[in-house]
Order: C-alpha cells, then structure tokens, then sequence
C-alpha cells in the first residue's frame, strides 16, 4: 500500500473525478486539487504546484484546458521541475491522440528521469452525456462541424480504469498506453444508433465550424475554448486518429467498452431523460 497521498490534478473532470473514487475505493490515500481546493492547484498560478505537490507520491495530471494549447509545453516542463525538487515518484498524464502540443508535453515527461506513463486517448463518449454535446441530444439534435470522420471514441471509465492500473502496478511504469474504443464511428452514426436505444430521434447536423464558433461567442465561451474546439474539428479530427488502438487490454487484460454498451449504461443512469429534455423546454 502506498502510504503517502497520491495527487489528482483535474480531481473535477471526468477521468480525475474517476480516478479518484477508484484509488479511494481500493484504500489509496488521493489528494485531489483543483483552484478551489486547499491547497489550490492553478496551472495558471505556478506558485500554487508546489504546496499542492509537497508530500504525495504520484500524480494523476490533467492538463487544463488541453495539451493543445500553445502554453502547455512551457507548463509542463515547469512542472517537470518542481515535481523533480518535491520527491514525486511517479507521473501519469493523459494525453491527446494526434496532437502536436500533447506528442510536446509527452517528450518533456518521458525525458524528465521521473518514472512516467502515458495514457493517450481518443475522444471521450462522456463527451454525449456529461460535457457540451449533452443540449444537443436533448433537444434532439447535435449541431456539429464535423463530417464523415471516423473516431474511436472511448468511455472514461475505461481511461480510469487504465490510469489506476498504471499508478499501482509498478510492472508498468515507463509506457504509453494509446486508448481508444473497438469501433470507429461517425459522429452521424453515434446518434443512429444512440436514437434506437432511445426510441426517438436525435439527428445530426454538420455545420460550418464558423458559424460553430460564432454561436459559442454568443453564448460566452471563453477565446481559449473557441480555439481550442476550432483546432479539434479542423486539425484533430480529419482522420489521423481512425484507427483503433489496444491499450485498454494491454493495461487491463480486457476489451474496452463499446459504444453500445455505454449507451445502456447511461440510459440506465436517465441522463438523457424525458425529464431532462423537459427542463430543456
């Protein structure tokens, strides 16, 4: 058992919440930090890492608002640092699949000395039901700028699942870990077979990633985000992550979680509701 705490940097979003319930439930002792925590931890205020840093042994790093941005690169080397000044053993961060900005930060971590891994993934099927494609479902149709693209998109249960492997089971420290899900699908084809599981109809609809990005500036979404969500459909998104990748069953010595599977399980939850699509009303 590892008796120092082990850091979960993003404890919120929806690997690190994940991760964190894991790690408790299996008697690990977690520091979870984000701003609002005590100590905070503020990838925009570095004079915040180190006091969030100081006593734990590993660290779960969820780099915010994505590895895509232009200053991740400078952030994580700076963390790089500390966390080689503070005794961190041991750190895992969760990456992007074909991204240039994140393929940056996994270089600076593997070149640190610090033991490491890598768990890169592909889109999130949380993304459908816990993050800014859930309106879209419940009122029946997601406006989207993507095309015909295939993506492997993946359950962050299994992202958990993976990062806790990897935090605990010292054999397999110093890997990357490329997780994706068994089948590549269209964003169109998500809701097909999302609107027979529910019995109604969500459609897709495609449209021009200017008027995407003008209807978030409408709605007040932050400059980064803008860019951010430009960058992912018109760079990210055009096929180079089609593929599909086994680091699930490398890891875990399971297949990863269809699609279809993660339907159930979230229809089961009633996240996407009748009374939901009411309150949307």
């Amino acid at each position: 058992m590892i008796p120092s705490p082990i850091l979960i940097i993003g404890q919120n979003g929806k690997v690190g919440r994940r991760v964190d319930e894991r790690l408790l439930t299996r008697g690990f002792a977690t520091r979870g930090v984000s701003r609002s925590t005590n100590p905070p931890f503020d990838w925009k205020r570095p004079e915040t890492w180190r006091s969030a840093m100081a006593g734990t042994c590993a660290a779960y790093v969820a780099y915010q608002p994505d590895l895509a941005v232009q200053q991740s690169e400078a952030d994580i080397s700076a963390f790089v640092e500390v966390a080689r000044e503070t005794g961190l053993e041991h750190i895992v961060l969760l990456s992007g699949r074909g991204e240039a900005g994140a393929q940056r930060a996994e270089e600076i971590l593997m070149s640190s000395g610090l033991p490491w891994n890598i768990v890169r993934s592909s889109w999130f099927f949380q993304n459908f039901s816990e993050s800014f494609m859930l309106d879209g479902i419940l009122t029946g149709n997601l406006l989207l700028p993507a095309g015909d693209t295939l993506e492997p998109f993946v359950d962050a249960d299994d992202i958990a699942d993976v990062t806790v492997a990897v935090l605990t089971e010292p054999k397999l420290r110093n890997r990357v870990f490329e997780v994706s899900g068994p089948r590549a699908m269209t964003f169109a084809q998500c809701m097909a077979e999302l609107s027979d599981a529910l019995g109604h109809q969500v459609k897709y609809t495609r449209i021009p990633v200017d008027d995407y990005i003008e209807g978030l500036e409408q709605q007040g979404v932050p400059e980064e985000t803008q860019w951010l969500l430009r960058e992912l459909f018109t760079v990210v998104l055009d096929g180079r992550n089609s593929n599909t990748v086994s680091g699930v069953e490398e890891a875990l010595g399971r297949p990863a979680t269809d699609f279809k599977r993660y339907i159930e399980m979230t229809i089961d939850a009633e996240v996407w509701s009748v009374d939901r699509v009411k309150e949307m009303a």
